[in-house]
């Protein structure tokens, strides 16, 4: 009983990583929306705040980013299941595995070069060339923490996968295709 109570505090913690990444990146694509309106505004009503178009960018890199696990862990995520519908049994959970370790591993190298990049554009007080002249390290930080919640994320699958326990969501659009 109390390993399940572990697993359940795990499990809990790691959809509310998820879910809170996600909540985030809506939040990123609320600002966004402010961003192009005061954009548009300026240009009907002839007034120009330098920089909006660089943090509409960066807001909208950040949403991308941060939405990442979220979509994965919905089974929103891109997939090519040609091959993988067509095994069965031993043949198909090893491609499963494979697919997700593959994936693991690519997630973390991101993740890692993600963080470095936030870190070394600190370092260097790095800004970017446009009118924002904008510390790039501050929108790097959501890549940053969006690759990271996204190697979080396989991991989670991959552990799934090898403990049996793993359910690959189908998404609705299928259904609606016509």
């Amino acid at each position: 009983m109390q390993e399940r109570e572990g697993v359940s505090t795990i499990r809990r913690t790691l959809d509310a990583l998820y879910d809170g990444a996600a909540a985030l990146a809506a939040l990123f694509m609320v600002a966004l929306l402010v961003m192009v309106m005061t954009s548009i505004l300026g240009r009907q009503l002839h007034f120009n705040l330098s920089g909006v178009d660089a943090y509409a960018g960066y807001m909208m890199a950040s949403a991308g980013f941060l939405a990442l696990a979220h979509t994965l862990k919905k089974g929103e995520h891109i997939r090519v299941t040609l091959l993988v519908n067509a095994l069965r049994g031993g043949w198909r959970r090893g491609i499963e595995i494979w697919a997700l370790f593959a994936a693991t591993l690519l997630a973390l190298l991101f993740a890692g070069y993600s963080c470095r990049l936030a870190w070394v554009s600190y370092a260097l007080h790095d800004i970017s060339t446009g009118s924002d002249a904008t510390p790039l390290w501050i929108p790097q930080l959501t890549m940053a923490l969006g690759t990271v919640v996204l190697a979080i994320a396989f991991i989670d699958e991959l552990v799934l996968e090898l403990r049996g326990r793993r359910v690959v969501r189908q998404p609705d659009e299928a259904t609606r295709n016509e």
